[in-house]
């Protein structure tokens, strides 16, 4: 297997990231990612979607949590199988299964998402850059995600801390900008 320098670069960025991530106390990281909720929530992206895909929190990623309360809102969620993922409706009251990359999913009978159900997808991110590039955890699932067609249009809100926007990200010819990127300070264009 051939590895070209970007995507070295995208590791050992994506490591150090990480790791200042995982750095931050749980209070810090509790406010931080409440900071980021509220800028959804003032946001008219998200206020006039129905349906959003978002994710649950793994590796002291930002919470999202509060938001899913709402029940304005339909909630779907991802569940990674093989080399896909599939979007599944979710309500608070419902149960959760653990995946096998050992994060939250809704249970496989929860009811599909179609994509022109969809208004809005919240998606998880390492960092993300100026151009609306992200950095992800290196499977893929996204990028296949956002390259397929029924999928391509949709609005995409990149979710980070603001220590992880960056003016510019290594990018390869498979990366897809995303519309908008979140973070505790702004939304940014």
């Amino acid at each position: 297997m051939i590895v070209d320098d970007s995507q070295l670069a995208k590791t050992k960025l994506r490591r150090t990231l990480l790791k200042q991530r995982q750095l931050m106390s749980v209070n810090e990281w509790r406010e931080k990612s409440d900071r980021i909720c509220h800028q959804l929530q003032n946001s008219a992206l998200f206020t006039q979607a129905k349906t959003i895909l978002a994710y649950f929190s793994f590796r002291q990623e930002p919470d999202l949590s509060p938001l899913f309360t709402d029940n304005k809102y339909r909630w779907g969620f991802p569940r990674c199988v093989g080399q896909s993922m599939s979007w599944h409706l979710w309500n608070p009251e419902d149960s959760l299964a653990i995946g096998s990359y050992g994060i939250s999913e809704p249970h496989p009978h929860a009811p599909v998402i179609k994509p022109e159900e969809v208004d809005l997808i919240l998606v998880p991110s390492v960092a993300c850059d100026r151009q609306g590039y992200r950095l992800g955890y290196g499977g893929g699932y996204y990028d296949r995600l956002l390259s397929s067609p029924e999928w391509a249009t949709k609005p995409t809100i990149g979710i980070i801390f603001d220590f992880a926007y960056l003016p510019q990200l290594p990018v390869a010819h498979w990366d897809k900008p995303l519309n908008f990127v979140a973070t505790e300070n702004q939304i940014r264009v």
